[in-house]
């Protein structure tokens, strides 16, 4: 978590910036196999600055990724046990002192977290200026389109395609590909002459980082950028972030939060992000997260 809000926002410019891609290829260090019974894959990548952990959902998976969101603030491991996730991925923006969400949040096509509703949120006056902004960020949705189910990125107004339901919503942001909109979506401003006047995501340092991708095919791409003991300013900045899953061949991205609050859940452990002076785990509670589940139906 990083900023008023659970928030870490990125340096950008007032229009899109295309994410420039490093040609180096970067092979895992570790990888869980896909197995039938389990048909995703987990790997860790040893980049310079951060261990970057991926969970791959195919395609056509029978693993189903969908929101959840708590009345107060839980570690993953509680939300795995509640939900029989075999994998957790942390979610949108809350407020630590009401614990009340920041972002938008849709379970089975009911509205479960609304910012609107976050008092500290509506009416803190720093904020007044940017509040249409972070009202209309960035969300990951699951559509139901006939007998056929897709994942989405999307703003929250963006309508919804013709034909098909909104299931399941989880916002945070910025998008970070096929293009950053860090300062559309209300987390940096720059004034008249260029500079940088807002950064609520500290997006140009380093820093423990979260994120979910979306392949060509449709498949699914969790990514969680942990810091690195011994290294004073490690993890990934946005563009970092966004130019890693572009090389993973991700084609749509968008931030979660980060900071204290990046952790990812799999196979009964929590790796987390964000590491103290001593390099020890700092394990925050957060407010909404992203589930790996079989699918039901």
């Amino acid at each position: 978590m990083i900023g008023l809000f659970a928030c870490t926002e990125p340096v950008m410019h007032s229009s899109p910036v295309p994410v420039a891609v490093s040609p180096v290829a970067i092979s895992p260090v570790a990888t869980s196999p896909v197995a039938e019974a389990t048909p995703f894959r987990y790997q860790v990548y040893a980049l310079p600055t951060s261990d970057v952990h991926t969970v791959e959902i195919p395609s056509g998976s029978q693993f189903l990724v969908t929101p959840a969101i708590a009345a107060e603030t839980a570690h993953l491991e509680a939300f795995a046990q509640q939900n029989r996730a075999v994998a957790v991925l942390n979610g949108g923006f809350f407020d630590p002192q009401n614990q009340k969400s920041t972002s938008y949040v849709v379970q089975n096509q009911q509205l479960m977290g609304d910012p609107t509703e976050n008092e500290r949120l509506m009416q803190n006056p720093d904020l007044t200026a940017y509040l249409k902004k972070i009202l209309d960020r960035t969300e990951f949705r699951r559509y139901q389109c006939g007998s056929i189910q897709q994942y989405d990125i999307a703003l929250h107004s963006q309508p919804v395609p013709e034909g098909c339901q909104l299931v399941d919503a989880l916002g945070a942001g910025p998008r970070l590909l096929p293009e950053l909109t860090s300062e559309q979506e209300g987390f940096t401003a720059t004034n008249a002459d260029g500079a940088v006047i807002r950064d609520a995501l500290g997006s140009t340092q380093p820093n423990a980082r979260t994120a979910i991708g979306i392949t060509a095919d449709g498949g699914l791409l969790w990514v969680m950028a942990a810091q690195k003991p011994g290294l004073p300013h490690s993890g990934l900045s946005l563009s970092e972030l966004a130019a890693f899953m572009q090389r993973q061949g991700i084609e749509k991205a968008m931030n979660l939060d980060g900071g204290s609050s990046s952790a990812l859940f799999y196979r009964g452990e929590t790796i987390h992000g964000k590491i103290d002076a001593q390099g020890n785990p700092i394990a925050r509670p957060v407010k909404s997260v992203l589930l790996l589940q079989p699918n039901q139906n």
